[in-house]
Order: C-alpha cells, then sequence, then structure tokens
C-alpha cells in the first residue's frame, strides 16, 4: 500500500456523519473532526510530494491534509491558480488562501489576477489577499480606489465575493484612520450584514459595528 493510500484508509477511519451532516450545511463534503486531522499533519510534518499526490485525489478532506502538510513557497504561480479553480468546497479555498497563497513569493501577482477574474469566487480570493495587504504590507496601494469598488459593487456582489469584500472594507476602516470615516459611511449606507445573526461576546461582520468595536478596543 502506497502512502498516500494508507493516510486516505486513515482518513477514512476518521470520518464521523456527525461532522459529515454539519459541513455539509456549509458546502464542506467531509466528515473528519479538523482536530484530528490536524493532528495527522503535525505527526506527518511537510512532505510536499505527497501533499501534491494528497491534492491530486480531489478528496475534500485530503485536500485539507495536503495543505497542512505542503511547502507553500514550492508551488508556482500557475499550479496556485489550478488549485483555487479547483477549490469549490469554502473550507478548501479558504485554507489555500490562508495557508498557503498569503505565504507564496506569487501572492501579489495573483491577488491582481484573481480580483480581476469574472469568477466571483476566485475574485474573493482575490479580496482576501487585498484585506491582508491592508493590514500587513498597505504601501502602494489604492485605498481610495478600492473602497470606489467596494462602493460600486459590494451590494450586489455574490455572496462569498461580498464576504470578501466587507472584510476589505473593515480592514481599511481598522487599520487606516484617514479612511475611517468614509469607510463606516459606505458601510452604512450599503447595509451590507447589518442583520448577519452574531452570537454573543462575538463581533458582528457588519463593518461600522466591526470598525468600532476593533478601534475601540484598540484604544482601551
Amino acid at each position: 500500500m502506497s502512502q498516500v493510500d494508507e493516510v486516505l484508509a486513515e482518513l477514512a477511519e476518521l470520518e464521523d456523519p456527525k461532522f459529515r451532516e454539519a459541513n455539509e450545511k456549509r458546502g464542506d463534503d467531509h466528515g473528519v473532526n479538523l482536530s484530528k486531522l490536524r493532528a495527522v499533519a503535525k505527526r506527518l510534518k511537510t512532505q510536499q510530494d505527497l501533499a501534491r499526490q494528497l491534492w491530486a485525489t480531489g478528496d475534500t478532506a485530503a485536500r485539507l491534509l495536503a495543505l497542512l502538510i505542503c511547502r507553500p513557497k514550492d508551488f508556482s504561480r500557475e499550479e496556485l491558480d489550478g488549485m483555487l479553480r479547483e477549490s469549490r468546497a469554502p473550507k478548501v479555498h479558504d485554507w489555500l488562501v490562508n495557508y498557503v497563497a498569503k505565504k507564496s513569493p506569487h501572492a501579489e501577482a495573483l491577488r491582481v489576477a484573481w480580483t480581476a477574474d469574472p469568477d466571483p469566487v476566485v475574485a474573493s480570493a482575490g479580496w482576501a489577499l487585498t484585506t491582508e495587504r491592508v493590514a500587513k504590507k498597505p504601501e502602494g496601494l489604492d485605498l481610495q480606489g478600492l473602497l470606489d469598488t467596494i462602493e460600486a459593487e459590494m451590494k450586489a456582489a455574490p455572496d462569498r465575493l461580498q464576504w470578501a469584500m466587507n472584510h476589505t472594507l473593515a480592514q481599511i476602516g481598522i487599520e487606516h484612520p484617514a479612511q475611517r470615516a468614509r469607510a463606516i459611511s459606505i458601510g452604512e449606507r450599503l447595509e451590507v450584514l447589518k442583520d448577519y445573526p452574531t452570537p454573543p461576546n462575538c463581533t458582528s461582520p457588519f463593518a461600522p459595528a466591526w470598525i468600532n468595536e476593533v478601534v475601540s478596543r484598540r484604544s482601551a
């Protein structure tokens, strides 16, 4: 039995119908507890070849594991672009962007290309990388231009793209005082996620509330 087959067999043993039912409500077709998946990844450590082989299986749990044991800098820009376009399960998409693409030397080139992509799911990945830049490397970003685009397009954007654009809006308001009033104003006018159900002690994703909450917490 190959190492890939061994890992797939282990993942199959970890399959739990209750987790699958819960995950499928969010569009993720796997039933593996993520804490147990991380434990498998910790044991396997970084193995780029195995990561590529697990990804190639197309199995969602195997792909999540692949993203945990891969070496982000070893993927080419073309590989990452292809992987993103194959990532229709939300968790795979999120982990690919956050655990791999953000750490890639191709992150900026991908950010620009993905943001302009006509596929809203691909574009949402570009906005996620933009949010990262707004927070960590804003030099050279046209923040006013980003706010112009958000103001014009966020309200009508499909869910995943809308969520990503809203995160960028909130991050601009949080990190850049000179843009804060406009960011809050855009959020108040568009009312995106204003009524999103938020558990107690959690921050609302509604951008004006999110901005004010984080800013007040930082200044406390």
